[in-house]
């Protein structure tokens, strides 16, 4: 598990980290803040107590020794991709319980729009490609591992 790193300087990731502790919003919306943004997104994903029509009774995130270097990589090209003043992303590891955040991302720029879209683009590319593995337990007595978050 690694370490979350706030970020300092011109840089425009600010936040990024894996805990296995509970996350804060506030924390990632704080990171975010710039004197030039005229708004600001926030994603919250929680635990849910179902998937595809099936009860969730247990869920745990593992993650690759890369997630740090996979997740700035996302980052990096929201970065590019919009005007973006300040991104965050924190995510969760270990047993977590229907409710808990699992994952928090945030990002700031000059108008309201661009944020909704970087923020998006951050959560869909975050779970679509950075290496975090989700087991669920079903009430039925299955289980199932989810790639990519």
């Amino acid at each position: 598990m690694s370490e979350s790193v706030p970020e300092s300087g011109g840089d425009v990731i600010r936040l990024i980290g894996v805990r296995d502790t509970p996350l804060s919003v506030d924390e990632v919306y704080a990171a975010v803040g710039a004197p030039g943004a005229g708004g600001t997104a926030v994603f919250v994903g929680t635990v849910r107590d179902n998937d595809h029509a099936r009860a969730v009774t247990a869920l745990s995130y593992s993650i690759h020794p890369t997630v740090e270097r996979e997740l700035r990589a996302v980052m990096e090209k929201v970065a590019a991709d919009f005007p973006v003043l300040g991104l965050a992303a924190l995510h969760r590891v270990g047993d977590l319980r229907i409710g808990d955040i699992a994952v928090v991302v945030a990002a700031s720029c000059p108008h309201r729009g661009e944020a909704f879209d970087a923020c998006r683009r951050l959560i869909d590319d975050l779970k679509a490609t950075v290496p975090i593995w989700k087991h669920q337990t079903f009430a039925d007595g299955g289980d199932e591992w989810v790639g990519a978050c």
